[in-house]
């Protein structure tokens, strides 16, 4: 039997949660609409609608360390059939929102990258710091000809060894969230007695990993069925920029890579096609995915400053990289410089804010998702150890069933 569970509502929780995106939350009746035609709902534990009570309630001890609010993929399908109109998807996004803050390291840096107000501060630090870095470089060449040139103006061990170290302390963060998210969804499945019989670990990865490069989750939506090739391009945009950015930092230092195949490249190496394959495939999906986003915030007022402020910066370092390409090859100065320092800024951005905005999305779901599987949570029904099913499922499935049968 599962150990009685203290109601605590969290009203600043549920604040947040109707103030930035759920809010028509309250308008859900608990009809079950939603978990019903969702197609990533499982058998074993239906989403979203446990999720709408959860919200009403303000539980948000239970909604942070909930795997299923990672396993939906905002199709929109519940929201489009909803009767009451709760637009169940766009609460779910805002559970994940505050899930990232939760679990933000440091947590002031959390809620700093997700409130507006803030913006100013959150791109100065930045701003600020790469600023510092060319202030140190150009005080060490200032009147010779050599500064007019990327690789003496930043060489290559300056960036690395900036960017690197950087790296290393968003990782670590990213890692302490990841970590803490994983040990309360265990903590939450140990509370509620629903144990299953587990999948190993590495096939979990595996299926898992497979599941995110095809993409395949979205290819189950209806309502909003497009945002599968935008979400596509701009994925293998960022892994085509990713293996060129790698391939610039550490080729360098292999004497068996030929001359012409370390950076800077020629215009028709294959290395710099691919960046800039990747950098056209990452732009085209961030305006489809704007385009999207602003035809239904037109209609529904759906997208928060938390969507926006991600993609506004996928774009921007996309687009300032191509700005700096061009410049740089008609060699205008000092504008290319100026661009190139612009670049670097939102470079920067992207990378030191990845555990606090909406990037960490891809470390959270994959966590989520390999979670479920290992835990046996996305497998079929009646799977659990000792025959026992957790409580409230059975009553979930057979309202599932009835509403199907009604809403057919």
């Amino acid at each position: 039997m599962s150990e009685p569970y203290l109601v605590k509502p969290d009203r600043d929780f549920l604040h947040c949660v109707l103030k930035n995106g759920g809010g028509d939350l309250k308008k859900c009746y608990q009809c079950a609409t939603c978990s019903v035609v969702c197609e990533l709902s499982g058998e074993r534990n239906p989403f979203p609608r446990k999720e709408m009570i959860w919200a009403q309630w303000g539980l948000k001890d239970r909604l942070v360390a909930d795997p299923d609010v990672w396993l939906c993929h905002q199709c929109n399908d519940c929201s489009t059939h909803c009767p009451r109109g709760a637009r169940p998807g766009d609460v779910m996004a805002t559970i994940r929102r505050q899930t990232i803050i939760h679990y933000a390291v440091p947590g002031f840096l959390g809620k700093w990258v997700n409130d507006p107000k803030f913006a100013p501060l959150v791109l100065l630090i930045p701003t600020v710091l790469v600023g510092l870095l060319f202030l140190s470089r150009i005080e060490n060449t200032l009147g010779e000809k050599i500064i007019f040139s990327y690789y003496n103006l930043l060489p290559h061990w300056v960036l690395i060894g900036f960017f690197a170290f950087f790296s290393l302390l968003s990782v670590a963060a990213m890692t302490a969230g990841v970590v803490r998210f994983w040990q309360a969804m265990k903590a939450a499945d140990a509370r509620e007695e629903t144990t299953t019989a587990a999948k190993g670990l590495g096939s979990s990865i595996v299926s898992v990993l497979r599941s995110v490069i095809l993409h395949d989750k979205f290819t189950l939506c209806t309502t909003d069925r497009s945002r599968a090739l935008s979400h596509l391009c701009v994925f293998y945009g960022f892994i085509a920029l990713l293996l060129v950015t790698f391939w610039v930092m550490t080729a360098r230092f292999n004497p068996l890579i030929r001359h012409d195949f370390v950076y800077p490249f020629s215009f028709w190496s294959p290395w710099r096609m691919l960046a800039n394959l990747g950098g056209v495939a990452m732009a085209a999906g961030c305006l489809l995915i704007i385009l999207d986003r602003w035809t239904k915030n037109r209609r529904d007022g759906t997208s928060t400053y938390f969507d926006w402020a991600f993609v506004g910066t996928l774009l921007a370092v996309v687009l300032t990289g191509f700005v700096c390409e061009v410049l740089h090859y008609v060699r205008l100065e000092p504008h290319r410089f100026v661009a190139y320092f612009i670049h670097l800024v939102f470079v920067f951005t992207l990378l030191m804010y990845l555990p606090y905005c909406k990037f960490a999305h891809v470390f959270y779901r994959i966590t989520a998702m390999v979670y479920a599987e290992y835990s046996g949570r996305s497998g079929p029904a009646g799977v659990a150890v000792a025959g026992k099913q957790p409580e409230g499922e059975q009553e979930e499935k057979e309202g599932k069933d009835e509403e199907s049968a009604g809403h057919a």
